[in-house]
């Protein structure tokens, strides 16, 4: 599901003050970076995952493979910092605009 530009300024303001949640080290994209992400998401609904030590196309690559295996848009990047969003299927506490 797309988010519309009205619902990604939504994100972007909540998540003006959140800290990193996950970050990539020296290996890279591991399955246990995954795990991380997606307890992460599960938990928090909306988090910012640092990915540092990278070239631009490498780090974009590796933002949208994070986005593809764990089914989170992908609200913002910018520099080494991506932010993330994944509804919780019930019992969610971010609610969208319209």
């Amino acid at each position: 599901m797309p988010l519309k530009p009205n619902q990604v300024r939504h994100l972007r303001a909540l998540a003006h003050h959140l800290k990193p949640v996950v970050l990539l080290g020296q290996h890279g994209l591991t399955e246990a970076v995954l795990a991380e992400i997606e307890l992460a998401l599960e938990h928090h609904e909306l988090i910012k995952v640092r990915v540092p030590g990278m070239e631009r196309e490498d780090k974009k690559d590796v933002i949208e493979v994070i986005c593809e295996r764990t089914g989170a848009e992908l609200v913002q990047s910018i520099g080494h910092i991506a932010v993330l969003f994944r509804k919780r299927a019930k019992d969610s506490q971010i609610s969208l605009p319209r």
